[in-house]
């Protein structure tokens, strides 16, 4: 690891609500475009310490449709990782990723290619890619990716419209299907999409997984539910068919949703740009909101403990359960995605492309990787290795933190992905219940 020196941590979606279901062979041809803004000027430097401040932000409000929600009595903290996923007798790749630990369909990293509007499907052991698929049939503007625990994959594209790939060839209709990045198939030729749904959107960004049920009879996860969001509407698809089964409004009016992200038990967390962060019950479908912290927020990702944890610019803010009020890290607000090792640290990129390791409880830095260039998104793979995904450029980079070494790989087009690209955020994120306070 780096020796820990000085560091100091210094378009409105349209009103269109979504149109379209899912199905093996819908296709959708949108138009329009939602570009992210933001800047990489924030800026973190050197100083004396290697720790930052951790700063209390607190009196978070709720506004819930259920007025019952909050009485439900002291949260049940769940550990992360799948503790309850039994033995298996099954044989080969399906069933793999239980508790952090990765099958043969859990060892990929999926990254959109937006200039390209198609998601590249890369081997996170290899590091070679071994399948390109477009995501929509024209003008889909690819951006967030979210991999289920059968190692599954679902893409958003901004201007409407989610997809989802299947990992494992034998799952496919077909054997009619891509090799790599000179092997894209015709939109109607891929064998290996499952499904897509077609939207009709300003802004479709979010899209998260839930993480289903463990079957012995099929050695795979069952029923697992796909979360995205359509402008000012929360959406619920069926993981099988893209089906929409719930929908609901975004609270407090303006809406732009960012990003998203599900804990253990299905319950989404959505990153509202205009001020707020939100949970939508897996169960009942009511809605809490929450003011978000002083940095603002751009990523989102959920921690072992699910706890929802926002990002941007070189700084960190933890989302309080108990109290419902923030914890950060000091620094400034800006851009960027970040993730945790499913243990004790979150990694976020600050803008000179230094991976910043923020210890989960304290927020202070416990580790840093020197990355070639800033990147915009943070995952981690099923070997704990980071990667990080450049801005709208060809770049992805693999860090390991154990001995600093970084390798890249640099046949991406227009690049840009922060979410849950491998799966293993959701694998190891905990259910921390209904927030107090």
């Amino acid at each position: 690891m780096v020796a820990l020196g000085a560091l100091g941590l210094g378009a409105c979606g349209s009103s269109k609500g979504p149109q379209g279901e899912g199905s093996g062979d819908a296709s959708a041809d949108d138009s329009g475009s939602a570009d992210d803004d933001g800047s990489t000027g924030a800026s973190a430097s050197a100083s004396a310490s290697a720790s930052a401040s951790a700063s209390e932000t607190g009196d978070a409000t709720a506004d819930d449709g259920n007025d019952d929600v909050n009485e439900e009595g002291p949260i049940g903290f769940d550990l992360g990782g799948i503790p309850d996923t039994p033995e298996s007798s099954c044989e080969g790749p399906k069933g793999g990723g239980g508790g952090g630990v990765g099958g043969v369909e859990l060892s990929y990293i999926w990254i959109s290619n937006s200039q390209q509007n198609t998601i590249s499907k890369i081997n996170t052991e290899t590091m070679e890619e071994e399948g390109r698929y477009y995501a929509e049939q024209a003008n889909g503007d690819p951006s967030r990716t979210s991999v289920n625990l059968n190692g599954d994959v679902a893409v958003a594209s901004r201007n409407g419209g989610v997809s989802k790939f299947w990992a494992n060839p034998d799952d496919c209709n077909g054997n009619n299907t891509s090799s790599g990045a000179a092997d894209i198939k015709p939109w109607d030729e891929e064998d290996c999409r499952a499904w897509h749904h077609a939207m009709n959107c300003g802004s479709n960004r979010p899209v998260a997984w839930t993480r289903g049920e463990w079957s012995e009879a099929t050695c795979s996860y069952e029923d697992a539910k796909l979360w995205t969001v359509c402008d000012g509407q929360v959406l619920l698809l069926n993981g099988e068919t893209g089906e929409t089964e719930q929908t609901i409004p975004v609270p407090n009016g303006q809406t732009f949703v960012y990003g998203g992200a599900a804990d253990a038990d299905g319950n989404f967390w959505g990153l509202n740009s205009y001020s707020n962060i939100f949970r939508v019950d897996h169960e009942d479908f009511s809605v809490l909101s929450f003011p978000t912290p002083i940095i603002g927020g751009y990523g989102i990702t959920v921690d072992k403990e699910g706890r929802p944890w926002v990002c941007g610019g070189g700084a960190v803010a933890r989302f309080n359960l108990d109290d419902s009020t923030w914890t950060e890290s000091g620094g400034n607000s800006g851009i960027g995605g970040c993730m945790t090792d499913g243990d004790s640290t979150i990694w976020h990129s600050n803008p000179q492309g230094l991976l910043l390791g923020f210890d989960i409880e304290t927020l202070d830095v416990v580790d840093m990787v020197q990355l070639p260039e800033y990147v915009h998104g943070i995952s981690v793979d099923f070997d704990g290795k980071v990667w990080g995904v450049g801005f709208a450029n060809s770049n992805a980079y693999r860090a390991d933190p154990e001995t600093d070494d970084v390798e890249s790989y640099n046949q991406l087009v227009g690049a840009y992905t922060y979410s849950d690209m491998t799966g293993f955020a959701l694998s190891t994120a905990g259910g921390g219940g209904v927030p107090q306070g």
